[in-house]
């Protein structure tokens, strides 16, 4: 676990780090084809700058209502002790406040636990930079503001949208990486030889400890379901999939969208079941929220594909560039 990078003069959180490098690389990769492709560059890069912003709150707010931790946010307003402390990880204990502040992760240092604190703070809500996303809040609020403005700046919709597929799954990569780094989203326990073993004071090793399966003197958590890996290796190949498919020409217009949401629907379902984290479950514990969210999005991409047609009927605008790249471009 590294959940910092520490470059000399301050120190930055790996997963917003990483999540902020991978979606800004993925607008840079769309704006680029898209341009080549014959589409006007300003407005993609605008678009993708607010769903990028769209995507931070509306995952933020999901993470807020479905991930559990909604009770840690009031707690922080009204009595902070009842807030669990924090670790600055691999083993390190906090000597200093600046230590703790440094690293993003509490206001004070509790020596007597050498754990990080936080003071009353009734705004944390808003502070997105501590993290606690979920990544289908930010997806569901950013495709309906991204398709307002693209229709505002009478853009062709979906085929923007097959842009955006293989854009998105490649900053998911760069995220769930971030998540590795930082120890969240792990999985449940396994002896597979895949597994991996978190430090001290990680999420993993505080579950452990707290279901009496470790006591306080383990160095490492038990061994878990490297589950942040293996989604980021399953997002580089639904990013190459549907790149390669806007590449080699799509049947329809946001046909390689669908595949995205087809893919990653499929792929986050059965995922979830190898997850041990706080992330919001329902049905007596059944179903994550995530699974939910996932459900109708596979159902709606297998019915779009399956009818070879983006739904709605003619999003685009019309007089729009045509559907698809030019023959020279496909075969590149």
């Amino acid at each position: 676990m590294h959940p910092t990078f520490d470059i000399g003069i301050t120190t930055l959180p790996a997963y917003f780090t990483l999540l902020m490098v991978g979606f800004t690389l993925a607008i840079l990769w769309a704006h680029k084809l898209g341009v080549a492709q014959g589409m006007p560059g300003n407005p993609i890069l605008d678009c993708g700058l607010l769903m990028l912003a769209c995507g931070l709150v509306g995952s933020r707010a999901l993470h807020i209502v479905a991930d559990g931790q909604f009770w840690d946010y009031v707690h922080l307003c009204t009595d902070p002790m009842q807030v669990p402390a924090l670790s600055l990880g691999r083993g390190l204990k906090c000597a200093s406040d600046a230590q703790c502040l440094d690293a993003g992760l509490g206001d004070w240092c509790e020596t007597a636990s050498g754990l990080c604190r936080q003071r009353q703070d009734c705004l944390r809500v808003f502070k997105i930079w501590y993290g606690g996303y979920a990544y289908y809040g930010g997806f569901l609020l950013a495709v309906p503001t991204g398709i307002w403005f693209l229709r505002k700046k009478r853009m062709p919709i979906w085929r923007v949208a097959d842009l955006a597929s293989f854009g998105i799954a490649m900053g998911l990569v760069f995220g769930r990486v971030g998540c590795f780094l930082a120890g969240c989203c792990f999985g449940g326990i396994t002896d597979s030889g895949l597994a991996v073993r978190f430090g001290r004071w990680s999420p993993a090793w505080d579950r452990h400890l707290a279901d009496h399966r470790i006591t306080d003197l383990a160095a490492q958590s038990l061994p878990v379901h490297a589950t942040q890996l293996y989604e980021a290796a399953a997002c580089a190949v639904i990013s190459w999939l549907c790149w390669r498919r806007v590449r080699s020409g799509v049947r329809f217009q946001g046909e390689a969208f669908f595949w995205f949401m087809l893919l990653y629907a499929a792929f986050r379902f059965g995922v979830e079941f190898l997850r041990a984290d706080d992330r919001g479950l329902w049905l007596g514990g059944a179903l994550s929220t995530s699974q939910l969210i996932s459900l109708p999005l596979l159902v709606w991409s297998a019915w779009v594909l399956w009818r070879g047609k983006a739904w709605p009927d003619a999003p685009d605008v019309p007089g729009s560039p045509a559907a698809g790249p030019s023959e020279d471009h496909a075969a590149a």
